[in-house]
């Protein structure tokens, strides 16, 4: 599989007993690694009101990577549009591409200060899911349902601290034209007036969208023909009716003559496979703190994580999420990739690997590159 690319999503994991400065230079000094190991992308996420993450603002950890790299990509996995507007998005990111140019992916999402939507029933998928597995084997889980997320007094507390009192998100759709726009220097306001981004108006940007379903954003992304990341690792039930969804709505443009994909992973890699489990084992005690509403805790270590006392309720807000991370030896989690890109005809992988030791995340991505160049 040498011929697909593997990139790196990362969260800037904070491990118990650490820092936040710790968590960054960890990170920067990865994508350093990363890059000398022949990985594709380096991005970064957005996330708010979480203990154990350190990106809040990719724009700024990205000004700070790119001075520490020279040659790998590097972008946000995703700027959260819920509380941006397409200027400052387009500025914030002009800003970094006029000391950097043509390194950098606007990678862009539509959560962060978005009130719940009402829900919709999921699309159909062109793909079959028989028994959870896709037709080469792929594990689907059933699907999750994140409407007690969307409801917390938690998630609410975000959206406030996010956004300017009263503020409206605006439409998604009408945002991605809006930057589009902008960064073609084309737009006008509804009464004819222009507006210019400087920086940012003929930025080398290259631009993706995240989704993790058929829904809106697989939509935006394709009719206007552009790249789309799907999200295995936040939403493994849904990936398939994303990708489906994206090709299904794809429309050529002047960025592509037909549909580019990335899908993401979570990985770990160990000489072995009982090494491996054992640097995954605080996986399902900080997926757990996510889907409670909590907040991500800092990543505890193996014997913090089976400390903890499993409840039914517990284990089924994670399971599906258990079930599908790839854990084991280089050989194993290779053949595991190869399937997950088999099933949804992704042209990229993009990896995300949380361990509680920087060294041990390291090797993981040293492991896996290593292999992925000989499958």
């Amino acid at each position: 599989m040498s011929e697909i690319p593997l990139g790196v999503l990362d969260l800037i994991p904070i491990s118990s007993g650490s820092t936040a400065a710790d968590a960054l230079r960890n990170s920067i000094d990865l994508a350093q690694r990363a890059e000398n190991l022949g990985y594709t992308r380096y991005w970064f996420a957005e996330h708010h009101l979480n203990p154990g993450v350190a990106g809040t603002s990719p724009a700024v950890v990205l000004a700070l990577t790119a001075s520490a790299t020279s040659t790998i990509r590097l972008g946000a996995g995703a700027v959260q549009l819920g509380h941006r507007t397409a200027l400052s998005t387009v500025e914030e990111f002009g800003l970094i591409d006029a000391l950097h140019p043509g390194r950098f992916d606007l990678g862009l999402g539509r959560s962060g200060g978005r009130p719940p939507g009402k829900s919709a029933a999921p699309p159909a998928t062109a793909t079959p899911v028989v028994d959870g597995r896709a037709p080469n084997g792929l594990r689907i889980p059933a699907r999750f349902s994140f409407e007690h997320l969307l409801g917390s007094p938690r998630v609410a507390l975000q959206r406030t601290l996010l956004q300017q009192p009263h503020a409206e998100s605006q439409d998604y759709g009408e945002q991605i034209d809006d930057i589009l726009a902008l960064l073609a220097g084309t737009y006008r306001s509804a009464d004819g007036v222009e507006a210019h981004a400087v920086p940012g108006e003929g930025a080398e940007l290259e631009l993706w969208i995240l989704g993790s379903s058929g829904g809106q954003s697989a939509d935006v992304a394709g009719r206007n023909g552009l790249r789309f990341g799907a999200n295995y690792h936040v939403s493994p039930a849904t990936v398939l009716e994303a990708v489906d969804g994206y090709r299904a709505a794809f429309q050529p443009s002047v960025v592509l003559d037909k549909p580019y994909v990335t899908v993401s992973a979570d990985v770990v890699v160990a000489e072995d496979d009982e090494k491996a489990r054992e640097l995954a084992a605080g996986y399902g005690l900080w997926v757990r703190s996510i889907r409670t509403a909590e907040g991500a805790i800092q990543f505890p270590t193996p014997d913090e994580a089976r400390a903890h006392i499993w409840s039914d309720a517990d284990r089924a807000l994670v399971q599906d999420r258990l079930d599908t991370q790839f854990v084991g030896s280089p050989k194993r989690v290779a053949g595991q990739l190869a399937q997950l890109q088999e099933a949804t005809g992704a042209d990229e992988l993009l990896i995300t690997t949380i361990t509680h030791e920087h060294a041990d995340r390291v090797r993981s991505y040293e492991l896996l590159a290593e292999e992925w160049r000989t499958t």
